[in-house]
């Protein structure tokens, strides 16, 4: 199980420069790399030159699959053993069990054998990867060896009939089988917490004889990891300690050297130095965090070292986790990533922010920027007002979409008042669906996008960055597409909270221009000119402007979708399973080129949003009321934005 995103985080070396913090951007910096440990033990199979990866992105789920508690934070002692690891929620009932019913999801259960344990592994009545792939992980006969282990005979018997059917019926190798293949790790770990229900339900201390065949199964898992290892991913870490798990059972010295060699090698790719992992998605860098906790514990159980550039990164990444959660209490939903809380770690800053600042150690920072991509900032930690008050934010740049991550380069998340304000799409599933090339595309995002062009993934630059106590200004630019390039300047405030935003466009030909705006499902948006619109909900309200710069907008200038099929626009999802309706707002251009200056405003229910424009000594200048607060931003000639007042 895990998570990550490949990249780094950001040099945040200060300069004094008009009460700001002028952030150098991300430059070339050298890696760290851990060195292999010794070993007296024999000699580890040779690594496969390059590590292979079946042909689907099925991964464990962020909050469907993720331990509901951390590993421990402290060493555990060395007892020799290998611990199972668990089902992660993927469990089906006993009495289900019994009748050969598989069920995952928010599908109807599904009778995949005759009542015997003599099932039809083809089974996919769903069509859908992860259903299929999770049916071969065998997880989901946790519930069955758990009570097996208590010494329910009957249960345990009919699981390792499950368990000995899918070994007789997908011999090695099952690598052109991408469900079975994906689930080897996952399988290899069902295996071994069966072998342990056999000794402990039995009360023995060796596997009896005619459970030889489980022994077996376990070398050949072994085999096919050693052979299809997938890498320094989630992947690779999960089978890595799969892996080391049949060498602690089954005294296989050689198995356990090349996993931690293994470990050791994946370690300074999946998490980097300033806690970024490989795999572009927050809900991911959760599941790495808790992954990497249980690949420690599990050498330490066995009388491995970790070694300490594990526990380096790991704490690097608690870090960024606790800035990648919102005032909600909630992880940024970036990447592929469903609604989720952090899980707090004894002491940490994960800790702060999972019990919303009541205990655990505040981050050392507000705002960071980080080599990989990410941009995470607050107006504050809950010093001067309520944590859940604070407003937070995200913004995504650096190297083109891969893994998990998402076409988001320039998007934004914003949350306020208490408020989800500027959403993600969330995670769409697996399923290779007009829904997932949606949820993943630029047109899910808070980006500009160009509609009428072929636009592909591509590297966004951070090229300036300034941090106040009251506001935070960046600039991106990329090239979307051939022949035109891209720019957006953005600027954060504080007191009153809110976010500016100019988008410049330019192409070769006339193009369509969009400047998108996802906002939370629930919301009622009105149209009030061109240059306005209102969300509104029960006890909430958000002001959208268009502001006119340098071009006017036309009468069709702001439009707005939802819930729309085809093409898809306008959705959210707090899950897989489900979908909700959501309201996109258009900032709409046609030409050349396109500059398109937005200001999205959060507000009590009461509070009013007026603004009035004016050029002095060719900067721009907009003067800003929020209910009885006021402020000033300025525009200059390049396009960057700064707080006046």
């Amino acid at each position: 199980m895990t998570v990550a995103l490949t990249l780094a985080c950001v040099l945040v070396c200060g300069v004094a420069f008009a009460g700001a913090v002028l952030v150098l951007m991300p430059g070339t910096r050298s890696r760290t790399t851990a060195s292999s440990p010794t070993s007296t033990t024999p000699k580890p199979p040779t690594l496969t030159p390059t590590p292979t990866v079946p042909q689907s992105t099925d991964e464990p789920l962020p909050g469907v699959d993720t331990p509901a508690t951390p590993p421990p934070s402290t060493p555990v002692a060395n007892t020799g053993t290998y611990e199972c690891p668990g089902y992660s929620g993927i469990q089906v009932p006993v009495p289900m069990l019994m009748s050969d019913t598989f069920a995952w999801g928010d599908d109807p259960p599904y009778k995949v054998g005759n009542g015997s344990g003599d099932i039809n592994w083809r089974s996919n009545p769903y069509k859908k990867p992860s259903w299929y792939m999770w049916l071969h992980s065998l997880r989901w006969l946790g519930a069955g060896i758990e009570a097996g282990a208590r010494g329910d005979r009957k249960t345990l018997d009919h699981v390792l009939a499950i368990i000995h059917d899918w070994v007789r019926d997908n011999p090695y190798s099952w690598k052109g089988d991408v469900g079975a293949w994906e689930a080897t790790m996952h399988r290899t770990n069902v295996l071994l917490c069966a072998r342990q229900a056999v000794l402990t339900g039995t009360h023995v201390t060796k596997l009896p004889t005619q459970y030889a065949w489980l022994d077996k199964a376990l070398v050949d898992h072994a085999q096919f990891m050693i052979v299809n290892w997938s890498g320094q991913s989630n992947h690779g870490t999960d089978e890595s300690i799969a892996l080391f798990g049949v060498g602690c059972t089954l005294k296989r010295p050689e198995l356990k050297v090349l996993a931690v060699n293994r470990l050791t090698q994946a370690i300074t790719t999946a998490i980097d130095p300033q806690g970024s992992t490989n795999e572009q998605s927050v809900g991911y860098a959760m599941f790495n965090y808790l992954l990497w906790g249980r690949a420690t514990t599990a050498l330490q159980r066995c009388g491995s070292s970790p070694g300490t550039v594990i526990a380096q990164r790991r704490a690097a990444l608690s870090e960024w986790l606790a800035l990648a959660t919102k005032s909600t209490g909630e992880l940024q939903q970036v990447g592929d990533a469903v609604r989720q809380k952090p899980t707090g770690a004894a002491g940490t800053a994960l800790d702060y922010v999972a019990s919303l600042g009541k205990h655990g150690a505040k981050p050392g920072k507000r705002v960071a920027v980080f080599d990989a991509g990410y941009v995470f900032g607050r107006t504050g930690w809950g010093e001067t007002r309520p944590f859940a008050q604070e407003s937070t934010y995200s913004i995504r740049y650096g190297a083109a979409r891969t893994l998990h991550g998402h076409d988001d380069h320039t998007s934004i998340t914003y949350s306020s008042h208490g408020r989800d304000i500027l959403i993600d799409p969330g995670h769409s599933g697996y399923q290779l669906d007009k829904w997932q090339a949606w949820s993943k595309s630029a047109a899910a995002h808070n980006v500009m996008t160009i509609p009428s062009a072929d636009t592909a993934s591509v590297p966004t630059q951070l090229t300036r960055a300034s941090i106040t106590p009251t506001w935070e200004s960046y600039s991106l630019a990329d090239s979307p597409a051939p022949g035109i390039t891209r720019k957006r300047d953005v600027l954060v405030l504080k007191d009153p909270d809110l976010i500016v935003t100019l988008d410049r466009g330019q192409a070769t030909s006339t193009q369509r221009y969009e400047t998108l705006w996802h906002l939370a499902p629930g919301q009622k948006v009105t149209v009030q000119s061109p240059t306005e619109a209102v969300a509104t909900s029960r006890d909430a309200k958000t002001y959208l402007l268009q502001i006119p710069y340098q071009q006017q907008p036309a009468k069709d200038g702001i439009t707005v979708v939802e819930g729309q099929q085809d093409p898809v626009q306008g959705w959210y999802y707090p899950d897989i399973f489900h979908r909700e309706s959501a309201p996109v707002v258009k900032f709409n251009r046609n030409g050349n080129d396109a500059t398109i200056l937005s200001a999205i405003v959060p507000t009590a229910p009461t509070e009013a949003v007026t603004y009035k424009t004016r050029t002095v000594a060719g900067m721009y200048f907009v003067d800003l009321t929020v209910g009885s607060r006021k402020t000033t931003v300025r525009i200059t000639q390049d396009g960057r934005l700064t707080r006046i007042n």
